[in-house]
């Protein structure tokens, strides 16, 4: 459970950037109820996905090393992991100057369910800082003798935290039209810095992990 609760800040950097302006397009569409259902749909589906194979990837390759072997390979894994993390940490940074949404988010108001469940799917299975993220809580928990059911923690904050948006449309109705534009500009803006910070305290984490080996 140490481990569980140690990976689920990660959650915030799977949603910065537009995955959580997409959710609050969509919180805000013509069809809003049933675009941000399945855009949390999608997302559900392949963060389950890439965390689920992370995890018995490394879990085989654990076993794989035999009982004699298992700090040695638990340590390889977290230096792995350590090396995902520093590469995330400046892949962030160098995102950081695409201050505006793509273009193709003006489309995302007039949408349709389907549509909405791909964008969901691929914005959180493809985006280069979702795979390593994903990879990373999976390959962490393998490594430290986890169940695989831990990781559910993980995806469900992650949901949740894309489900934000369409929960305060329904708490204050017209009053999110106001609302939520603002978050999403000042998330546009500010998402990258908390998502370092969240990077930075898991690498401090994983380093005390291989020191403590």
């Amino acid at each position: 459970m140490k481990n569980l609760l140690t990976v689920l800040p990660l959650a915030f950097v799977m949603i910065a950037g537009p995955q959580i302006i997409s959710a609050v397009f969509f919180a805000t569409s013509q069809k809003w109820k049933g675009n941000s259902a399945a855009y949390v749909g999608g997302a559900a589906l392949s963060i389950t996905s890439l965390f689920t194979i992370a995890y018995f990837v490394v879990k085989g390759l654990k076993s794989s090393a035999g009982s004699s072997h298992q700090g040695s390979a638990k340590e390889v894994i977290d230096w792995v992991v350590l090396a995902l993390l520093l590469f995330l940490v400046v892949r962030v940074f160098l995102g950081r100057k695409e201050a505006e949404p793509p273009k193709w988010m003006g489309k995302l108001q007039t949408a349709t369910p389907k549509f909405a469940f791909t964008l969901g799917f691929l914005l959180l299975g493809v985006f280069p800082t979702d795979i390593i993220t994903s990879i990373t809580v999976g390959s962490r928990l393998a490594a430290h003798g986890d169940p695989w059911w831990h990781g559910f923690g993980f995806v469900l904050l992650t949901l949740f935290l894309l489900a934000v948006p369409v929960l305060l449309a329904l708490v204050l109705g017209k009053r999110a039209e106001v609302f939520l534009p603002k978050v999403r500009d000042w998330m546009n803006t500010n998402s990258w810095v908390v998502s370092e910070l969240v990077i930075v305290l898991f690498i401090v984490i994983t380093i005390n992990s291989i020191a403590s080996d």
